[in-house]
């Protein structure tokens, strides 16, 4: 049976699709966006992370781990280190739950049979399961067989994906998901290469594919301060969005910080530690931009 790495699985969801859903997030993903909310979920491994407020500064950890005295410091064990095989043993030895293991082994049943409880809430809501991440896509074969168990329940399938992919691999999952969750972070190739990490060009092309292919396509575009909400960048993506056919709704995506404490439990450093949400104004403009495009616009979702 099929495995994959999952790291979380969110039950009641109501902002990844339609009607209240269950959201799996799969672990790795191809970009490094800086203003990324999960970054628990770009490593394709299991990772450690650590709860600072819980730790006590005990070194029970430390005590612990094989390397421990080798692993540079005092006290507790730092939540990266090269030597770290995330074996485990340092989290049970933690007294207080600070120290955690993101990323679970798990087959498809296992998490349809964690789906499958709140069917009764999709049928009421028009809801269903929404496979997340990371990037769903990143283990195309585990999202395939994941679709096709969903498909074979009649739970309603959505898919939310950067769109750096295979375009193979994107297309032979379209027939089995009902809505694509599509993410259009920047039309400048230069500058979302700056801010992810990677060329857009894949991206754009295959959103061109899967508009010509598929008729139910929701756009998700991050309103980021100073990075793409100029009017200029959102006149681009409004005009490349109004030209791909299967779209059919663009959610406006405010830039939050609830990512800035997971870098920080995960040992890392963000990168747009200074950058605040946008205003209600910047929002409203933007909102505008699409909405003399041609497209439907919800903010959020």
């Amino acid at each position: 049976m099929q495995n994959g790495l999952v790291f979380n699985i969110q039950k009641y969801s109501v902002h990844d699709g339609p009607g209240i859903r269950t959201t799996v997030f799969l672990k790795g993903c191809p970009l490094h966006c800086r203003w990324c909310h999960n970054p628990e979920g770009i490593s394709r491994r299991r990772e450690l992370i650590v709860l600072e407020s819980r730790c006590l500064g005990c070194g029970e950890c430390r005590l612990a781990c094989r390397y421990g005295t080798v692993i540079p410091g005092d006290g507790a064990l730092p939540a990266r280190s090269e030597l770290c095989e995330v074996c485990g043993a340092c989290v049970e030895a933690c007294p207080t739950q600070g120290r955690q293991i993101v990323g679970q082994e798990l087959c498809v049943s296992q998490v349809l049979e964690t789906v499958l409880q709140d069917q009764i809430f999709y049928e009421e809501s028009g809801g269903g399961v929404t496979f997340s991440g990371g990037e769903p896509l990143s283990q195309p074969g585990f999202l395939r067989s994941l679709l096709e168990a969903c498909r074979d329940r009649g739970v309603h399938t959505t898919v939310d994906t950067c769109g750096l992919t295979q375009q193979k691999d994107l297309l032979s999952v379209a027939a089995l998901t009902d809505l694509f969750l599509y993410d259009l972070k920047l039309m400048d190739d230069a500058k979302h290469l700056h801010y992810t990490g990677v060329s857009n060009a894949l991206i754009l092309e295959n959103l061109q594919a899967l508009g010509r292919s598929h008729g139910r396509i929701w756009l998700r575009v991050p309103i980021i301060p100073g990075i793409n909400d100029a009017p200029a960048d959102l006149e681009a993506a409004a005009h490349f969005a109004a030209a791909v056919p299967g779209v059919r709704q663009v959610n406006l995506l405010p830039f939050h910080r609830t990512g800035l404490p997971k870098s920080s439990r995960l040992g890392q450093e963000s990168g747009l530690a200074e950058v605040q949400p946008p205003s209600a104004e910047a929002m409203n403009r933007a909102v505008d931009i699409f909405t003399r495009a041609g497209l439907v616009v919800k903010q959020g979702g």
